[in-house]
């Protein structure tokens, strides 16, 4: 049985941040899809789907280091991006800059139907809760009934996933415990000793004593 592991990086990122607990943040996803799969299945194939928030210089380069070591232990990276627009206040008239995320979730509905279509997995692997995947889900058992599509929600999202709970063959919710299992080593180095990424000092656990 082949597993392909979908991620939805800001759905997975929030929830972690909700938690208070930033060293989880530090999260090898491959290990997370591994410890999903069951015994004798093969992952083929881990995504993480994510945009970076320029305009945040320190959350910027903690992003760039993360995404570096996820693909240094074999995830691919969708990259997607923010736009700036206004938004105003109609009471008192004040205007401010927002930025919204945009293109993740179509990316990774997307990438999950065309891999079905390709026949890359045989089980699906989903972590989020958005219900914007539904659709993709939905086409996919509808015209490839062979194909499992299974949802991990991540840590306390459970309960706001139901429609995209139902909508696949089976689900779990990812606790703390199963992250903090499945966290990277301090400095990642390529088969030359060449510092790949480092772990954020924001990203330490805690109790770490150096």
């Amino acid at each position: 049985m082949r597993v392909a592991c979908y991620i939805d990086g800001f759905n997975l990122y929030h929830a972690i941040d909700d938690l208070d607990k930033p060293h989880l943040k530090w999260l090898d996803v491959c290990a997370l899809a591994k410890s999903l799969c069951r015994v004798g299945e093969d992952l083929v194939k881990v995504a993480y789907f994510s945009a970076y928030a320029t305009w945040l210089p320190a959350k910027y380069a903690r992003h760039r280091q993360y995404v570096a070591a996820i693909q240094h232990l074999g995830a691919e990276c969708h990259m997607a991006r923010f736009t700036e627009k206004t938004a105003r206040c109609f009471r008192c008239n004040a205007s401010w800059k927002q930025h919204e995320e945009k293109e993740t979730d179509v990316h990774l509905s997307l990438t999950l139907v065309e891999d079905a279509i390709d026949n890359v997995f045989d089980r699906a692997i989903i972590i989020g809760a958005d219900g914007d995947l539904v659709p993709a889900v939905r086409m996919i058992r509808r015209r490839l009934p062979g194909k499992q599509m299974f949802v991990a929600t991540p840590p306390e999202r459970h309960s706001f996933a139901r429609e995209l709970v139902s909508a696949c063959n089976s689900s779990t919710n990812i606790t703390a415990g199963r992250l903090a299992r499945c966290l990277m080593s301090q400095t990642l180095r390529d088969a030359n000793s060449k510092v790949v990424a480092r772990r954020p000092l924001e990203y330490d656990h805690p109790l770490h004593v150096y």
